[in-house]
């Protein structure tokens, strides 16, 4: 008789420190050195500041000491951090995933305005990458949105792009909506 698997579970780790590298070398080595294994991260600048988010897991054991050590962590190397234990991600075999882009004069209600739309027709969220610039012909400012959705199971595809189309063509966006497909297949 053998015995049981260990229950994996998951920390949520989002940090914020101005330096990248250390801030992403720092948090994974602690997770090594705590039987931890970072199952995924993002990172992203923004102004001096960089954000990391890092989905950690392990038995129990290991989490707690992996949560222990953070404080001490974020003191000695200047970093912020919050932390929260978390689920594995539910499993939607049915749930179709799309990319949405989207290209506009900048408008702070463009972003709100997206998600209304989305949450309007169940769509869920899973990334989100929005940036700003400005125009070297104008000078005005531009926002490009870059959203990765999952569409509920009998979603009829081109009902609801003609919708997202319909939207995007109302509040004069330049948008665009298709399969996700893998960058490096």
């Amino acid at each position: 008789m053998s015995t049981p698997p260990v229950r994996e579970q998951f920390l949520v780790i989002s940090a914020l420190g101005s330096n990248a590298m250390e801030l992403t070398n720092v948090l994974c080595r602690a997770s090594h050195e705590n039987r931890c294994a970072v199952i995924s991260t993002r990172l992203s600048r923004h102004g001096e500041l960089s954000a990391l988010v890092l989905q950690i897991s392990g038995n129990w054991d290991a989490l707690a000491r992996l949560e222990a050590g953070l404080p001490a962590l974020a003191k000695k190397h200047e970093f912020t951090a919050n932390v929260i234990r978390s689920a594995a991600q539910e499993v939607r075999p049915q749930a179709l995933p799309y990319v949405a882009y989207v290209s506009s004069v900048y408008r702070p209600d463009i972003l709100n305005e997206l998600c209304q739309f989305f949450i309007d027709h169940r769509v869920e969220l899973e990334a989100l990458t929005c940036d700003t610039y400005q125009a070297p012909q104008t000078g005005g400012t531009m926002l490009n949105a870059t959203l990765t959705v999952t569409l509920p199971a009998g979603t009829q595809i081109s009902w609801l792009r003609d919708q997202f189309l319909d939207f995007a063509d109302a509040l004069n966006l330049d948008a665009l909506i298709e399969p996700w497909r893998p960058q490096n297949p």
